[in-house]
């Protein structure tokens, strides 16, 4: 269990690392990056461990790094401006 969890820290600050280093511009700060990205795989693995009660390391950290990209991907913000146009105009 110890091992899961620490795993799938490393891998949630890495991918969040990826992701910050990747797209600096269309992300917050790193320092909300990087904790994101943690929680997340931690969440993800907590969360696969309980569904799958006896699911072997690399099906843990599968989950671990799909909750992790999910949550990475709820910081990113559009490349450009949003161009909204009034139902009036």
């Amino acid at each position: 269990m110890l091992l899961e969890a620490l795993s799938s820290a490393i891998l949630g600050l890495a991918l969040a690392w990826a992701a910050a280093h990747r797209l600096p511009h269309r992300l917050p700060t790193r320092s909300l990056v990087l904790p994101t990205g943690v929680a997340g795989a931690l969440f993800g693995a907590f969360l696969t461990h309980t569904a799958l009660d006896f699911a072997n390391l690399f099906v843990i950290l599968l989950g671990a790094a799909t909750v992790s990209a999910a949550s990475l991907s709820l910081l990113v913000r559009p490349a450009g401006r949003l161009h909204r146009h009034s139902a009036t105009a």
